[in-house]
């Protein structure tokens, strides 16, 4: 495998990680409310972008959970 291809895998494997953190917690959220599930399924890239604030916020993090 090549360097760019490398490069392209790692980032559609953290684009697809962002995408299933925010509808797991959006899902957990609905639940929570009670809400319709459907809220779950939002998803809004721009022209398959992650938005920065998204990225930002449900992207992993620095620490751990002991």
């Amino acid at each position: 495998m090549s360097t760019q291809e490398r490069a392209r895998a790692l980032m559609q494997r953290r684009y697809h990680l962002v995408k299933h953190r925010q509808q797991s917690l959006l899902g957990r959220t609905a639940a929570e409310f009670h809400l319709p599930t459907e809220i779950a399924n939002y998803w809004n890239p721009i022209q398959g972008k992650l938005n920065p604030v998204a990225r930002a916020t449900f992207e992993r993090g620095n620490t751990t959970l002991s």
